[in-house]
């Protein structure tokens, strides 16, 4: 995928250490590559509207994404948000027909199931900054903008509380770790989740080297909008643009991504052409 980075957070190496002394390196490994998977569908999806992710930051306790979706239609975000539960539904669930055909390879499997059907579950919670509370912003910001983050902080900070007070209850006989790490992340996530990057490429590499030109035909009618699952790094994009059958002109890359890095993602094709 294009454009996208993968960093790594301090504590996460910390973290692989430790579980590697407590006999946990198993299921540190496997939460990582559930969280890599969770976040590759995420960018898969986000890329298919033009949008790429701009960085990913391996955490001790999964995975977060940074950028900016301004843009992108509501039915679109909502696509992205879900794809990334819906891969890790996916694998659990390839996991249990892995077992069903080849039953012995459960006990080399079972924690990346296990792992993987956990983020489904608690990415699905309405909880900023989880894909779940992203996206119950999502659905509430008919409310407007202020209200629907109002209802997401307080159910949020609900969820925190329950699960800080289930840690609390677990001093009493084995602490639950794991929940005091994920009710504090909660709490912090109030400060808003991390969102996407905006696809842009630089060419100078490339048209030294050369690169293909791809030319597509499209109504003039069409939005900047409609025409970002085109763009593509590989090849040059130039938009053909008809009135019906009547040929009007051709938009260049570069005209087009001026629209693009405007914002102005509503736009007419037909009124994105140079003047003559």
């Amino acid at each position: 995928m294009p454009g996208v980075k993968l960093r790594f957070h301090p504590l996460f190496f910390a973290a692989g250490v430790l579980s590697a002394f407590t006999g946990d390196l198993m299921l540190f490994l496997a939460a990582v590559f559930a969280a890599l998977l969770h976040e590759c569908a995420h960018a898969f999806a986000a890329r298919r509207y033009g949008f790429v992710l701009d960085r990913i930051v391996l955490m001790p306790y999964g995975a977060v994404v940074s950028g900016d979706i301004s843009g992108m239609r509501r039915r679109q975000e909502l696509a992205v948000l879900l794809a990334g539960p819906l891969a890790n539904a996916a694998c659990a669930l390839l996991f249990a027909a892995l077992w069903w055909l080849w039953p012995e390879t459960y006990p080399y499997t079972d924690t990346a199931a296990q792992v993987s059907c956990s983020l489904f579950l608690v990415n699905l919670l309405p909880a900023c900054p989880l894909d779940g509370g992203r996206i119950l912003r999502l659905l509430l910001a008919p409310l407007g903008a202020r209200r629907a983050q109002a209802i997401c902080t307080a159910v949020t900070v609900a969820i925190a509380s329950g699960v800080l007070v289930w840690f609390s209850a677990s001093c009493f006989s084995r602490p639950a770790w794991s929940a005091l790490l994920f009710g504090v992340m909660l709490l912090f996530g109030l400060r808003g989740g991390t969102p996407y990057a905006r696809l842009s490429f630089a060419r100078a590499k490339s048209f030294a080297r050369g690169i293909e030109e791809r030319r597509v035909a499209l109504s003039a009618a069409c939005t900047v909008q409609d025409a970002l699952r085109f763009l593509c790094e590989e090849r040059y994009l130039v938009l053909v643009l008809f009135e019906g059958e009547e040929f009007l002109g051709e938009l260049s890359e570069e005209e087009y991504l001026t629209a693009v890095r405007a914002g102005e993602f509503s736009r007419p094709l037909r009124e994105c052409l140079p003047k003559l």
